[in-house]
Parts: structure tokens; C-alpha cells; sequence
């Protein structure tokens, strides 16, 4: 089934949270977040605008999914007389509040951070996501105890904190994988592209061995499918070839493992796929804009490249 194949190769990372509080006639301006912004309503009901200006009812323990870099509105009360802006996406540590009206009359409360939610390390599930979704998760007592669990990590921030964070962010995405309105499949073509498992067994072959000799004609045999027809659902689904994609897994694994491994530059680049260190450092830098040496003396020293690196 799809939610068995997701979780099976899902990675979770929640940034920290923040609480936004809305009195009735408020409405709070939120800038576009860098990566996919969740909103879970903790108390109250109103409404979320996105982009297109499209008012989309929330209630309480319904979620609302932001694409990266969307500016998007909160909303309480029939008539909106007030407005705040906020000139930053809402983050912390510690757990942050930002307040439209007062706190001691908010009429909604929301639970505001951005994830991070990949299948097989590399393939991000929200990154072509183009519109605010909105998924009533409410009837589902286990989703409350979640947040509120997530909130109770985040701020004691002990040992295992992010482990345990990213594990019942997990248990609410089964949910909402399991709710998704059937509007999504058109918001996020993959979900149709993973339905299918003929293009499914592609990508897995894709995520499980970047660095084997890929090519439409081999990807396509593994599908079961015509090299014409693979080439055209694969487009279709993740708006870019298979060679492209398969070329930016190859650098989205490269990255992971300079970030987080110990292996030589040449360790990496053939783990990745590149026979020469030279042609993997270049393709690096087109992805990155800096080179393999500069990307892991950024990662190991916190600091900025010296200039001539």
C-alpha cells in the first residue's frame, strides 16, 4: 500500500515550533517559510489564505500544509478589522508566541514549524508542492497527544529529543497521508507517480543505487514500461526527466554524505556515481554553488569558505 511504502523510507525532521494567537477580527500576515511550513490548530476555528487569496476554512486539530517560500495569511472572526505582520517565519527555540489582539481574548491557536519530510533520504515529498492544503485531522485522538508531545520535547530538549520529535511528526503524517483530500493527487503528482508501481519500482531503484549506470532505457525495463511512455509519466509526476532526477539524487546524497560521513572526496564522488573527482566536483558546484572542499569545511567549522578555496 502507498502509506506502507512512504513510511518504510520516510525521514522526519521538525524545526521548533512556534504559537500563533489570533483574537476575533485579526488576521496575521506570515512570510513565505524556507521550506514546508505546518499549521495544526490547537484551539478555535477560522480560516488560511495562501497566495491565490483563497479563504480555506480551519478548525481544531485540522493541519494546514505551506509550500516553501509562500506568504500566507491566518484568520478570526467574520469581519477583519486588525492586521499584524510578522517579518520572519515564526521558529524557535524556546517555543515563541506571536499574538494578533491579546492572548487573554484569542479565539485560535495554532502550532506553527517548519519539516522536513523525504522518501529515501533524497526525494523531498513536499518540494513541488504549489498550493495550501488543508486536511481535517480532527476524530483522531492519537494526533492531539502528538502535538502535544512534540511541544513537551521542544521545550525540554533533552537527549533523544529530535528522535522522538521526528517520530510522532511521523505518526501524524500517516494520518495525513491517509486524509489527503483527493484534490492533493493534482497538488502533488508524485502521489499518483508512487501509486503506480511500475513507475514506483523506478524510483525505488533510483533512491536505493544513485550511483549504478542509469539510463531512460534501463529505468523504463524496470518499469515495466515503453521508454516513450516511462519518460513521459516520470516528467509528468516530478517535472524534470529521469536523468535529471536521477542527477539530483546523485548530488542530494552527495550532500548528505559530506555533511554527515567521514569518506574522502573521491570516496564520495564514487559513491555517487562520478568516475573522476574533477567532473563530480564541478557537477557539485553547479547544484550547490560551492565546491565538495568548501561545503565541508562550511559543515565542519560553522564559518564561511576562505576566499580562493
Amino acid at each position: 500500500m502507498l502509506v506502507d511504502r512512504l513510511l518504510s523510507n520516510l525521514s522526519v525532521r521538525v524545526e521548533p515550533f512556534a504559537l500563533c494567537q489570533l483574537s476575533p477580527g485579526w488576521r496575521m500576515h506570515l512570510p513565505g517559510p524556507p521550506g514546508v511550513m505546518l499549521h495544526y490548530v490547537l484551539k478555535g476555528q477560522g480560516a488560511v489564505r495562501g497566495p491565490d487569496g483563497e479563504a480555506r476554512a480551519i478548525s481544531t486539530a485540522w493541519l494546514v500544509i505551506v509550500p516553501p517560500q509562500a506568504d500566507h495569511m491566518l484568520e478570526t472572526g467574520g469581519n477583519i478589522r486588525d492586521e499584524l505582520k510578522i517579518a520572519t517565519t515564526p521558529a524557535g527555540p524556546p517555543v515563541q508566541s506571536f499574538i494578533a489582539g491579546s492572548a487573554s481574548t484569542s479565539d485560535l491557536i495554532v502550532a506553527c514549524g517548519v519539516i522536513h519530510v523525504r522518501y529515501g533520504q533524497s526525494l523531498g515529498l513536499f518540494d513541488r508542492l504549489r498550493e495550501v492544503l488543508v486536511v481535517d485531522l480532527s476524530g483522531i485522538p492519537q494526533i492531539p497527544a502528538a502535538f502535544e508531545g512534540i511541544f513537551g520535547e521542544q521545550l525540554r530538549a533533552v537527549a533523544g529529543s529530535a528522535t522522538m520529535t521526528s517520530a510522532l511528526m511521523t505518526q501524524c503524517l500517516v494520518h495525513v497521508f491517509r486524509r489527503l483530500p483527493s484534490e492533493a493527487e493534482q497538488a502533488l503528482p508524485w502521489l499518483m507517480a508512487l501509486k503506480d508501481r511500475r513507475l514506483a519500482r523506478a524510483i525505488d531503484l533510483i533512491l536505493d543505487t544513485p550511483a549504478a549506470e542509469h539510463s531512460v532505457e534501463s529505468l523504463a525495463a524496470a518499469a515495466s514500461m515503453s521508454r516513450s511512455s516511462f519518460a513521459e509519466r516520470f516528467a509528468a509526476a516530478f517535472g524534470r526527466s529521469p536523468m535529471s532526477f536521477v542527477h539530483h539524487i546523485r548530488m542530494q546524497r552527495a550532500v548528505e554524505l559530506l555533511e554527515h560521513g567521514t569518506l574522502s572526496i573521491d570516496q564520495v564522488s564514487g559513491r555517487v556515481g562520478f568516475a573522476s573527482r574533477s567532473h563530480f566536483s564541478r557537477a557539485f558546484k553547479r547544484h550547490t554553488g560551492v565546491s565538495p572542499i568548501q561545503f565541508r569545511q562550511t559543515v565542519n567549522t560553522g564559518t564561511p569558505p576562505a576566499p580562493g578555496d
